[in-house]
C-alpha cells in the first residue's frame, strides 16, 4: 500500500553506507557539512548516531535562537538530511541523570570522546531547500539527477 498526500515529495534511489567516527572536539554538524562538499554529496542521510558530545547547540522547536548547554551528554539520536549546500539535522542528548533534550543540531556542538556516525548517500538525488509557499520555511525538495 502507498500512502502519498498531494503534497508528498518522493523518489527512490539506490544507497551507499559511509561510516564515520569524529574525534574529541570535533563539531558534528560542521564536520557533516564538510564531508559532504568534500566527497561532492548532494544527497544524504544521517541514520545512525552513537557518542557523546562536551558542548552541545541546540535550536529548540519554534525557537529563533540556540541554546548552547555544557556538559557531558550522551548522543541518543541524531537523524537528518544533508548534501553539500545545507543540512536539516536533529538530535536527543540526555545528561548524567539521564533527563532528554532535543532538538535541531547547531553549529557550535563538540564530540566528548567519539561519536560514531552511519551516513547513507543516494547518488542518484539531489535534496535542495526551497522557501514552501505553505510553510514559508526552506524544506526539503527531492531532485532526480
Amino acid at each position: 500500500m502507498t500512502i502519498l498526500s498531494l503534497h508528498t515529495h518522493a523518489a527512490q534511489s539506490t544507497a551507499i553506507a559511509h561510516a564515520l567516527r569524529l574525534a574529541p572536539g570535533v563539531d558534528p554538524k560542521l564536520a557533516l557539512m564538510n564531508y559532504a562538499k568534500l566527497h561532492k554529496l548532494k544527497a544524504a542521510s544521517v541514520v545512525s548516531a552513537v557518542g557523546s558530545l562536551k558542548t552541545t547547540a541546540l535550536r529548540y522547536a519554534n525557537q529563533p535562537t540556540v541554546t548552547t548547554l555544557e556538559g557531558f551528554r550522551e548522543v541518543l539520536s541524531l537523524s537528518g538530511t544533508f548534501s553539500d549546500e545545507a543540512a536539516h539535522l536533529h538530535v536527543s542528548v540526555a545528561d548524567d541523570k539521564g533527563a532528554v533534550l532535543g532538538g535541531h543540531l547547531a553549529d557550535g556542538s563538540k564530540v566528548y570522546t567519539t561519536l560514531e556516525l552511519v551516513v547513507l548517500v543516494y547518488p542518484e538525488l539531489i535534496f535542495a531547500r526551497e522557501t514552501d509557499p505553505q510553510t514559508t520555511f526552506k524544506e526539503l525538495v527531492i531532485k532526480k539527477k
